[in-house]
């Protein structure tokens, strides 16, 4: 499913038009975003939990010439499912 699939279904599941539902998603894309660049966490209680995980800074190998590479620290978005989204998938 695509943004624009998305769209559609939820303009058809809450009866907005299409316009509405896309500014819907994107409101709240845009809400998860920000929260997380403050690094801050985000709960759906039954669909899961948006997070801010450090990822710690390694050695990698470059592909090409197999000379090892310092690969610096990031932060990385995660999410991790919530019982009820686990349970709907299986």
């Amino acid at each position: 499913m695509n943004k624009s699939e998305l769209i559609e279904a939820i303009a058809a599941s809450a009866d907005l038009p299409k316009a509405s539902a896309s500014r819907a998603l994107d409101a709240m894309v845009e809400s998860i975003t920000e929260a997380l660049q403050g690094n801050d966490q985000v709960v759906l209680v039954g669909f899961g939990t948006f997070t801010v995980k450090d990822r710690a800074a390694r050695i990698g190998r470059n592909p090409q010439t197999g000379e090892p590479i310092q690969i610096k620290a990031a932060k990385v978005p995660g999410f991790k499912a919530g019982k009820a989204l686990k349970d709907a998938v299986n």
